[in-house]
């Protein structure tokens, strides 16, 4: 689940790099070439965390989840297992 959420982050800030580029003016030294190189900064930092967050996610294991699935399938014997369920006793009648 993470992972989906790192990948939309990254395809978001594509989109929104892709659409703001020709609308940047990164020439002038005015403040609209302040903000164009600040907001392209931010951006890139963004793409790089979501990116960094990616790559260097700690993978699964299969033994760690080869145990719990282990260990879920102990749970179900010991709760089919007959000798834990509550006995029955019978009733002793006497016929006179």
């Amino acid at each position: 689940m993470e992972k989906n959420r790192v990948i939309l982050s990254l395809l978001l800030c594509g989109v929104m790099l892709y659409y703001a580029m020709p609308h940047l003016v990164l020439t002038t030294s005015s403040l609209q070439g302040i903000f164009s190189i600040s907001w392209l900064t931010f951006a890139l930092f963004v793409a790089g965390g979501n990116l960094s967050s990616l790559l260097y996610a700690p993978r699964r294991k299969k033994a760690g989840i080869q145990k719990i699935v282990r260990e879920s399938l102990c749970v179900k014997e010991v709760r089919l297992n007959p000798f834990h369920f509550p006995r029955i006793i019978k009733e002793k009648t006497y016929e006179t």
